[in-house]
C-alpha cells in the first residue's frame, strides 16, 4: 500500500510540476508576444506610411519619433526594451525609412508637413494619449505635435531633441546658416556635404566611448536609404525648411511653461550637432525636469540603448499611471 500511495503521490506531483511549467511557460510566451515587434504599413493622407509597434494595445502609449538620417530603425532595440508595459508606435516619416518618399512636386517637405502626416497617423490609429520620445527632426515634429494638442501628450523625452538656441552647436554656422540666407549652389554644395556616408557615420561614431561597437547596420541602412535617387531634393527642402524652427522657440517654450508635461531630458553630451546646453536649458522653464547627460554621441541609443530604456521605465513608472 505505500509503494501504491508513493506511486499515486509523485504521479500527482509530476502532473502538478509539467502543469506549474506548462503555466509558466504560456506567461513566458505571452510576455513574448507582447513585447514582440510587427511591422505594418498603413495609407495616411494618401501616402504608404511605415511604422513598428509592439505591446499591450490598451496599455500607455509611446510615440517614437526619428531623428536625420534615420527611421523608425533607430528604435529597434530600444521598442522591446518598453514594450512589456507599454504600447509602442514608431513611423517612418515621408522620404525615410520604408515610408513613400514622393517628389517635392506631390509632397511638400516641410515640418509642418511631417507633424500634420504623423498627427493623422495617430488619429487613424485612434491615439488619443500619449508619450513622445524625440530625437532630432523629431522634437520639431513632436513639439508641433504637444502646440496643437497639449491636452493629449502626456509625457515628453527628448533625447538630443532641441528646442533651446544654446542647443545649436557651431555644426549649424558651418553647414546651415548660410544656405537658409541664400540656398544658392555654392552653399548647396556645403549642405550637400551632410549626404555623405562620411558625415552619416560621423553622426553614429563622433562622441561615443566605444565607436568600434557601434553596428555599421545603422549607418549604413540610413545611407541606403539616403541614396535613393531624389532623396537629395527631399533632404535638401528639409535642411532648408529648418531655419522655421528656431523662431517657434519661444511658443515651445510657452507650452512647457503653461501646460507644465512631465519632461526627461537623456542627452548624448558628446553630439557634434546639439550641445548639451541645450539639454539644461529645458531646465529653464521645467525646473522639475529629470536631467542625464550620457558619455555619448547624437545617436545615444547606439552605445546606451539599455541605460535609456532603464531611465525611461523608471521616468514613466513615477509620473504615467499603468494599469
Amino acid at each position: 500500500m505505500i509503494r501504491r500511495w508513493l506511486q499515486t503521490a509523485l504521479l500527482s506531483t509530476g502532473l502538478a510540476v509539467s502543469a506549474g511549467v506548462a503555466s509558466s511557460q504560456m506567461k513566458d510566451a505571452a510576455a513574448l508576444d507582447v513585447s514582440r515587434v510587427t511591422y505594418h504599413t498603413t495609407q495616411v493622407d494618401g501616402l504608404k506610411i511605415f511604422y513598428r509597434e509592439a505591446g499591450p494595445k490598451d496599455a500607455p502609449t509611446i510615440v517614437l519619433l526619428h531623428g536625420f538620417p534615420s527611421s523608425s530603425h533607430m528604435f529597434r532595440e530600444l521598442i522591446p526594451r518598453l514594450s512589456d508595459k507599454y504600447h509602442v508606435l514608431a513611423p517612418d516619416y515621408p522620404g525615410y525609412g520604408y515610408s513613400d518618399a514622393p517628389s517635392r512636386d506631390q509632397y511638400a517637405y516641410t515640418f509642418d508637413q511631417l507633424a500634420d502626416t504623423v498627427d493623422h497617423f495617430l488619429d487613424q490609429k485612434g491615439i488619443t494619449n500619449y508619450s513622445i520620445y524625440i530625437q532630432d527632426y523629431g522634437s520639431p515634429v513632436g513639439f508641433r505635435l504637444a502646440t496643437r494638442h497639449p491636452e493629449r501628450v502626456q509625457a515628453i523625452i527628448t533625447q538630443n531633441g532641441n528646442a533651446y538656441d544654446e542647443g545649436l552647436s557651431p555644426f549649424w554656422a558651418e553647414f546651415l546658416y548660410a544656405y537658409w540666407k541664400d540656398p544658392n549652389p555654392t552653399n548647396e554644395a556645403k549642405v550637400r556635404r551632410l549626404l555623405t556616408l562620411d558625415a552619416t557615420k560621423l553622426q553614429y561614431l563622433q562622441g561615443f566611448r566605444h565607436p568600434d561597437d557601434v553596428s555599421p547596420d545603422s549607418y549604413l541602412f540610413d545611407q541606403a536609404k539616403l541614396d535613393r535617387p531624389g532623396n537629395d531634393k527631399i533632404q535638401l527642402a528639409l535642411f532648408y525648411d529648418y531655419r522655421n524652427n528656431p523662431p517657434l522657440y519661444p511658443a515651445w517654450h510657452k507650452y512647457l511653461r503653461d501646460k507644465k508635461p512631465v519632461v526627461l531630458v537623456v542627452w548624448g553630451k558628446n553630439d557634434p550637432v546639439f550641445a548639451p546646453a541645450g539639454a539644461e536649458a529645458f531646465l529653464r522653464d521645467v525646473p522639475n525636469a529629470e536631467l542625464r547627460l550620457l558619455d555619448t554621441g547624437h545617436f545615444a541609443l547606439e552605445e546606451d540603448g539599455a541605460e535609456i530604456a532603464q531611465i525611461i521605465r523608471a521616468f514613466l513608472a513615477k509620473n504615467i499611471r499603468v494599469e
